[in-house]
């Protein structure tokens, strides 16, 4: 009977959740998200990325393109190519089909929404709440477009969501907790790898690892086999840890973020060893014809373009830092960047048109956006308070809030502080967004009562402890004290 139940449960989250997420992917019209530009370092990689409705509009399908030398590293293409073979399987034309990838995102943030659920001690009507919150972030206006998008921000959101699942899953005292490390590691490679700044996940994944009680051995487990994948996979050829990058974030860093329009920026630019003449060149990205790079003195300063020259600034003028911070607050809260769009070219649709067919959370963000870390930093405080106030009672609870609040903040500073500013920095902020947001469900979650069994000790029986499906003596001495009475 327990074991009906929890099958029933978690076959009607998984087939829930992917019912809703289709329709919302394909009703009334299909969505996506616009390549920015950076599709291109993954899809000519699969031998596609002919960039026809660029920006303006989503491209469902992708005819073949010729080579490129790109050597950039992402997890994403541990889903795009499965996607790729899948479409020539098929006999479609594309090289690379957003619908084929948009399904199978669906799929698996479904698994990890059901996973998740099934995991936590909840009741009935918790059951159905914490599934619909986490539907809401999921398939939130403001990221799940990302699912069908030649970009690799998918691979981190569906990362976070499965590494969350497998950790939970992992506590379970019977056979579940190999099937949860299972998820787990597959999970955290992916989300670990997804792009340069999600590589501090890592770390913060061991701390969450060692705050956990038991499970040692498989604890160790996860630690190995993710470290030696995440160094397998950043040193086993291409743009290690985003080398081929580097100068180019921290050109954008100077240019779209330390310097402004109304800021002193000829004291910046001499306090970072500049020339006063580089003031031109403000707001230019680093793939801008006419940025610094073409000025002929640019060979002369190249040296000066790193991690080192930023990072002096930030301590040497702590005020402006703090203002670049707020910035990227309300970039987070805003979300969604200006220069892309969500529909096909056909749709009928004007460039750059966005949907708004689940706005609730980016739409409260971007009411709210004008206040910056006004808002952010209260918002931190409620999520770690909410974690930490159940560190003895809830410990499983905990660990995944400050797990995801450790990813959101470290995520906000990298994005702000090393990867510039403008649209791009708006864009940069989606996966601390995603991460503050899936840990304030479970700060609403702290706050559930917790005496419910969670449901995954009702699937397997296996031996006994705490969630196995084993009669207490209480159970047991009811018919006992029934058959005396008669």
């Amino acid at each position: 009977m327990l074991r009906n139940q929890g099958v029933r449960v978690g076959a009607g989250v998984f087939l829930t959740s992917l019912a809703v997420m289709f329709i919302r992917f394909l009703v009334p019209k299909p969505i996506g998200m616009a390549d920015n530009g950076d599709g291109w370092r993954l899809l000519c990689q699969l031998g596609g990325g002919n960039h026809v409705t660029f920006q303006k509009y989503i491209q469902m399908g992708y005819p073949p393109a010729p080579a490129c030398s790109s050597q950039y590293v992402s997890s994403q293409m541990w889903i795009d190519r499965p996607v790729a073979w899948l479409g020539r399987a098929i006999g479609l034309d594309s090289v690379f089909n957003l619908y084929l990838l948009g399904a199978v995102c669906i799929f698996l943030a479904a698994f990890g929404i059901a996973m998740i659920v099934l995991a936590l001690k909840l009741t009935r009507r918790w059951q159905i709440a914490v599934t619909i919150l986490l539907l809401l972030v999921v398939a939130d206006s403001a990221l799940f477009g990302y699912f069908a998008a030649p970009l690799s921000e998918a691979a981190a959101f569906l990362g976070i969501l499965l590494m969350v699942a497998g950790l939970l899953v992992m506590q379970q005292d019977n056979g579940w907790r190999y099937f949860g490390t299972a998820v787990l590691i597959g999970g955290a490679m992916v989300g670990v790898n997804a792009k340069v700044q999600t590589l501090v996940i890592l770390p913060l994944l061991v701390l969450a690892l060692l705050a956990m009680r038991r499970n040692w051995v498989l604890k160790a487990l996860v630690v190995v086999i993710v470290g030696a994948g995440t160094y397998l996979t950043q040193t086993s050829g291409g743009s290690a840890a985003g080398e081929e990058y580097r100068e180019a974030n921290m050109f954008n860093a100077i240019f779209t973020s330390i310097l402004d329009t109304g800021q002193p920026n000829q004291e910046y630019l001499r306090d970072m060893g500049l020339p006063e003449s580089f003031d031109k060149y403000v707001g230019l990205v680093f793939w801008a014809p006419n940025a610094a790079h073409s000025d002929p003195l640019y060979p002369q300063y190249r040296h000066l373009i790193n991690r080192d020259t930023v990072l002096k600034f930030y301590l040497k003028h702590p005020w402006r830092t703090v203002e670049i911070l707020h910035r990227n607050a309300s970039d987070q809260l805003i979300a969604r960047p200006a220069t892309q769009g969500s529909f096909e070219v056909d749709s009928g649709e004007p460039p750059y048109a966005k949907e708004y067919r689940v706005p609730v959370f980016s739409g409260i963000g971007r009411l709210l956006s004008p206040l910056g870390l006004f808002f952010l930093i209260p918002l931190w405080s409620f999520i770690l308070w909410a974690g930490l106030r159940v560190w003895r009672s809830r410990r499983e609870i905990s660990v995944v809030i400050l797990l995801l609040m450790g990813t959101a903040i470290t995520q906000f500073l990298l994005a702000s502080l090393a990867e510039g500013g403008g649209v791009e920095g708006i864009k940069h902020q989606v996966i601390s967004l995603f991460s503050v947001l899936l840990a304030g469900v479970f700060a609403v979650v702290s706050f559930s009562d917790g005496h419910a069994p969670p449901v995954f000790g009702k699937l397997f029986k296996g031996r006994r402890g705490r969630g196995d499906d084993v009669e207490s003596p209480a159970q047991v001495a009811e018919p006992v004290q029934e058959e005396v009475r008669q």
